[in-house]
Formats: C-alpha cells, structure tokens, sequence
C-alpha cells in the first residue's frame, strides 16, 4: 500500500470512529430509563388500556383474568399447521 492511501483508510476509520461515539451519545437513553426497565411493574399499578372505541378502557387486571379465564383453543385436529412467520424486511 503507499502512503496515500494508508493515510486515507487510517483517517477515515478514525472519523468513522468518532462518528459512532458521538451518535452513540445522543441515540442511548438515559440511566434512569434504562433502570426503570430493569423493575418489573404490578399490574395494579399499570395504567388503563384504551382498546378502541367498542371496548373503551380496560385495567390489566380485567384483560389477565380474561385471559387465564378463556384461555387460546389448540388448532382443531386435522387443520392446516400455524404459518412460521419470518422477517421479510422491506
């Protein structure tokens, strides 16, 4: 390689660099969001869900004892297999 060019590469990894540990500061969130996410929250102390005008809003506590009430049925016996969903991108 000559000079020139191992100047360039050298130069451009180094901005690049520099790039990535200040957009870094301003793309992370801050400590205390980060540790507020480490804390498991109650369910009575989550706010109400708003499902949409013909539900209007419901308490966690009501959709989870919903839940383990009418739990999902198992595919019916004979039905076509649950489709594998994949990330297609764009």
């Amino acid at each position: 390689m000559n000079r020139e060019s191992l100047l360039f590469c050298s130069g451009a990894l180094a901005v690049s660099l520099l790039v990535a540990v200040v957009g870094f500061r301003f793309a992370a969130l801050p400590r205390t969001t980060l540790e507020a996410c480490e804390v498991s929250t109650p369910a009575e102390r989550m706010p109400d869900i708003d499902l949409g005008k013909d539900f209007g809003k419901v308490s966690v506590i009501d959709l989870v004892a919903y839940y383990l009430d009418h739990p999902p049925a198992p595919p019916a016996a004979g039905s076509a297999p649950a489709s594998v969903r994949r990330f297609g991108g764009c």
